[in-house]
């Protein structure tokens, strides 16, 4: 894999659905200084992503958070970054679930709420469990399509939109700064925007020469990405008085711009982000559990395979079954949040195994460096550890459960798997 590639994944990683929801509730915090949120996220990723890019440079295997902490801390504390992934893919894909449907309340209004919507939110797992449960060939070509519409409409509400920012209107004229709470909670939420792009460092080891190709391309693709997230942002604010309590805020932005049209074409735009999103999700994530299942981390009955299939059925319908409870009793808001809060927790846990893998590796002298040495990695982690101050009690509790869960089944796994193999064996019936 090239530096081309990488861009790509990184690229394809974070534009997806965060765009399409987070500008309402970064308005509602920040008001008209929410595209300063997120020229500040961009700024505090592109040193997490330095962070990683020495991380990956390291390495020749595939596997990222899971193998980087896994060789630090040890085999405990690689199944909790796979499992922290887990727990953040599927709260992503809970809080991707409620802005499908929300947005499809556009054409059926039942989606946006009561029996209309749980039935909506079952039809869409369901239609996209199967086809993975089919065959995974199934599964990877559902992802076809999804991914060719998303990119144009964005970019043609920054071309159409920018006439629109003239003084007075944005910045609005005597907008009052917010608070820092409040500018640190929307940090949060937006970060939700920039989350894949560490999937990029994932199968570092089929890049060619990962040291030179990691950093340029992940540091270029966030540099576009955020110039590309400020601009709709301000577009957003400039176009819609309303913003901060609008559920379809790009759909409505769309419709200023371009009139009916415009709010079927983002209308398409987010449906397509948001199932490709899913529809990746479905694939990728059931695999970790899989994975691990296999390892002997997880209970045995989530690695079987379907008899004639072949595919991991069992794990996706626990997923499926996972998303469809948090997506029904969670908002968009508060789902995205949460799962920032576990990749900030992945992203300050690989920052902290950063020192003791260079002096693992200190003899690899092609390694990639983190410009600007500490002040960079400990900066990324000063600051992520702010944000984290500003979760709501919450969703801190459901998180810490979620993971203990993981940490208990693999500990019980781990004890039952020892004990059976240090039972004696019989030798026949009395």
């Amino acid at each position: 894999m090239s530096a081309g590639g990488i861009w790509l994944l990184a690229v394809n990683g974070m534009i997806g659905a965060g765009i399409f929801g987070v500008p309402a509730g970064a308005a509602a915090l920040a008001g008209s200084y929410s595209p300063l949120v997120f020229l500040a996220c961009g700024f505090l990723l592109t040193a997490v992503v330095l962070c990683f890019a020495e991380l990956a440079s390291h390495f020749r295997g595939t596997g990222g958070p899971v193998l980087y902490l896994g060789e630090a801390f040890g085999p405990m504390a690689g199944f909790q970054a796979g499992w922290a992934f887990y727990i953040a893919r599927a709260t992503a894909f809970a809080a991707n679930l409620n802005l499908m449907v929300a947005t499809l309340a556009f054409f059926w209004a039942p989606a946006g709420g009561g029996p209309g919507r749980a039935f909506l939110m079952v039809l869409s797992i369901a239609l996209l469990a199967w086809p993975n449960i089919a065959g995974t060939r199934h599964g990877v070509r559902s992802l076809g399509v999804l991914t060719v519409l998303k990119g144009v409409p964005l970019l043609a509400l920054v071309v159409f939109g920018l006439d629109r920012l003239v003084p007075g209107v944005y910045p609005a004229a005597g907008s009052p700064l917010p608070e820092f709470g409040d500018f640190a909670l929307a940090a949060l939420l937006v970060i939700y925007a920039f989350v894949g792009w560490e999937s990029a460092v994932v199968p570092a080891g089929e890049v060619k020469n990962p040291a030179r190709d990691m950093p340029r391309a992940l540091i270029l693709a966030m540099i576009m990405v955020t110039g590309l997230y400020v601009a709709v942002q301000a577009v957003a604010v400039a176009v819609l008085p309303g913003l901060a309590e609008s559920e379809r805020a790009l759909v409505e932005v769309g419709a200023v711009l371009f009139g009916p049209f415009g709010a079927v074409v983002l209308t398409v735009a987010v449906v397509a982000s948001v199932g490709g999103n899913l529809a990746g999700s479905m694939v990728s994530a059931p695999r970790l559990t899989y994975a691990l299942a296999r390892r002997g981390s997880l209970p045995a009955w989530l690695g079987r395979v379907h008899p004639v299939r072949h595919t991991p059925a069992a794990s996706i319908l626990a997923f499926a079954v996972l998303a469809f409870v948090l997506a029904l009793y969670g908002s968009f808001v508060w789902l995205a949040a949460m799962s920032a809060l576990v990749r900030v927790l992945i992203y300050m846990a690989c920052i902290g195994a950063l020192p003791r893998l260079r002096r693992r590796f200190a003899d690899r002298p092609a390694a990639f460096r983190v410009p600007g040495g500490w002040f960079t990695a400990g900066g990324a982690f000063l600051v992520s550890g702010l944000l984290l101050l500003q979760v709501s009690a919450d969703a801190v509790l459901v998180t810490a459960a979620l993971l203990g869960a993981g940490a208990l089944v693999h500990w019980r796994e781990r004890r039952r798997r020892a004990a059976s193999a240090e039972a004696p064996r019989g030798h026949g019936v009395e």
